[in-house]
């Protein structure tokens, strides 16, 4: 089964950090280490494929997670796999009538973070007897989170469980007895140089009342390429949306304050290259589906190394390079760097980077109004007029599905669909703003 998993989802061999933790969770409890953009994800998901039972119609599997998009991204691996096992998500935000409608159909992986868990433990929207595995995934980041209440509560509700698995992108000096962990086979590879992502440092020199224009000089610089800019807080996030919108700078915004449909809406497009540039917090550094970074721009510095490591781990995954750049003042020293990175020079002539060529047209229909990627692509293939190669990305959502479609064709898609149906049924289609 594990070998047919891998086939659907296009990978020909796993990197060794997946295969110690497939072999390790054949013994007893697993403590997996390794940094963001590994793989951690496939080397507890692999492992259940020989853990789960067919005659089992009730939960086998709990997933904890400290982010709804991180219990997406599982959700969707898993799908991706084919292993003919449901699975299920619960988030906040998410409503919680289709959750328990969900459950009512047990799945026999359940994901989601622990606060929604939690609620539907206590509401018994599902047995608990029988979750014989339990993963918790980013484990250091739930705690940073404040989910130890919730997560204790959980764990003391799950009577069978038989073994554990605890993720995490940093070592912690003791595993907190709640977790019921014993006697784990530790895997790790935080310190493995494979692992090690190959990242340039950069530092680019400004004057703190300059920062938002040396910020913008950077971006023109670095011109229309996959740019991460962290912030500590969602009021500079906001603040710098604010100034590239007046410059005319296409770009998305994504932290903890905005709702969940914007926040799926930005990554998504982010994704799908419609957006470039996604300026955020913290919230964006781990865990979270998207596409190979090429450069990260600490607008603000981190408080702590780990957070500075956890931001550049967003480029240079899986072997690739990127480039980290510093915006420092002229007297701001990092004390987790022993050395100044190299100094980024802005150019004197600022030429504004072009726009994507790829826009996002919003579908109003989804998986549960049994909507699929090939109605998706039939329509604006065959009705919108579309050849394959102005047809990008497509992701199809519960109510709504995605679509990237090249610039230069977006309109006239929209004005031949207008009048279309998919599945019968006529559905609202326009460019997602």
């Amino acid at each position: 089964m594990i070998d047919q998993a891998l086939s659907n989802l296009g990978i020909t061999a796993l990197n060794p950090m997946q295969l110690a933790a497939l072999s390790a969770a054949k013994k007893s409890d697993v403590i997996l280490l390794s940094p963001t953009g590994s793989g951690k994800t496939l080397g507890f998901l692999l492992p259940l494929l020989n853990l789960l039972d067919e005659g089992v119609n009730t939960v086998q599997v709990m997933i904890l997670v400290p982010s709804r998009e991180l219990a997406l991204q599982i959700e969707q691996v898993w799908k991706s796999m084919g292993t003919g096992f449901k699975i299920n998500c619960c988030y906040g935000g998410h409503a919680v009538k289709i959750e328990r409608n969900n459950l009512s159909h047990p799945p026999a992986v359940l994901v989601g973070t622990p606060g929604r868990i939690a609620f539907h433990v206590r509401e018994e929207n599902f047995s608990t007897d029988t979750v014989r595995t339990l993963i918790l995934d980013e484990f250091d980041k739930a705690l940073e989170f404040g989910f130890q209440e919730d997560m204790a509560y959980i764990i003391r509700q799950l009577p069978a469980v038989k073994k554990r698995i605890l993720t995490s992108a940093t070592k912690m000096e003791e595993i907190p007895e709640f977790t019921g962990v014993t006697k784990p086979v530790e895997v790790n590879f935080l310190s493995n140089v494979t692992s090690a992502p190959d990242i340039k440092q950069k530092a680019v020199i400004s004057e703190a009342a300059d920062k938002l224009d040396a910020l913008f000089a950077l971006i023109c610089k670095i011109g229309n390429r996959a740019t991460l800019v962290f912030c500590n807080h969602r009021e500079a996030v906001d603040r710098i949306s604010e100034l590239l919108w007046y410059k005319g700078l296409e770009h998305d915004v994504f932290h903890g304050g905005m709702e969940q449909d914007d926040r799926e809406r930005a990554l998504l497009k982010f994704r799908n290259g419609s957006h470039r540039l996604l300026i955020t917090t913290d919230l964006a550094s781990r865990g979270l589906d998207i596409p190979e970074i090429e450069y990260v721009v600490h607008y603000q510095l981190p408080h702590n190394e780990e957070a500075f490591l956890h931001r550049n781990g967003r480029t240079a995954r899986m072997n690739a390079k990127g480039t980290s750049y510093l915006m420092l003042t002229p007297d701001e020293k990092l004390p987790y760097l022993k050395q100044l990175p190299e100094i980024e020079e802005l150019p004197e002539k600022l030429i504004h980077p072009p726009a994507s060529p790829w826009v996002t047209l919003y579908i109003a229909s989804g998986k549960k109004d049994k909507v699929n990627k090939v109605d998706i692509v039939g329509l604006l293939l065959k009705k919108g007029g579309l050849a394959k190669e102005d047809l990008g990305l497509i992701e199809v959502l519960d109510y709504s599905s995605y679509a990237a479609i090249k610039r230069d064709k977006i309109e006239a898609v929209v004005k031949q669909v207008k009048a279309e149906k998919i599945k019968g049924k006529k559905v609202k289609m326009e460019i997602s703003r």
